[in-house]
């Protein structure tokens, strides 16, 4: 059986500290962020596969380039602080992209779009195989509550 605690309001009539982080305009950024970078790489894939000519085609192009490798790198880098994870994150973006380039070159079938796509879908597949080990991980992890 669980038991809950009863909080008594602080005698000098404040809110405790978990209450005063949570309110505000402020509290907390990175879903929107998140979105906001998400909907940047998606222009960035759509201005590229589409060939439109807008000058936000190149930004928004070498945004998804790096953002979506670093993502899925970061990912899987979970024990990092931090900056170390964004630093390692970046320097695997760079090192996929230079890889997908090479092989592209090597073939002799270089295109800024299949170089997007190719991209993508590497980081695509690299993001599912991180979120399918959690999940095998979490699965074979054995459960406390059950105390036979």
């Amino acid at each position: 059986m669980q038991t809950s605690r009863i909080e008594t309001p602080s005698p000098d009539g404040g809110t405790d500290d978990a209450e005063r982080a949570g309110a505000g305009p402020g509290r907390d950024l990175s879903p929107l962020l998140a979105g906001a970078a998400t909907a940047v790489g998606a222009a960035g894939a759509l201005l590229t596969l589409t060939g439109a000519d807008s000058p936000l085609r190149g930004p928004c192009t070498l945004f998804l380039l790096l953002a979506a490798p670093a993502a899925a790198v970061g990912s899987g880098l979970r024990g990092l602080e931090p900056f170390g994870r964004a630093i390692a994150a970046l320097a695997g973006a760079v090192v996929l992209n230079m890889l997908v380039a090479q092989g592209m070159l090597a073939v002799h079938r270089w295109s800024v779009r299949g170089g997007v796509v190719a991209v993508t879908f590497l980081s695509l597949l690299l993001f599912l195989s991180v979120l399918a080990g959690r999940t095998i991980r979490s699965r074979n992890r054995p459960n406390s509550d059950n105390t036979d």
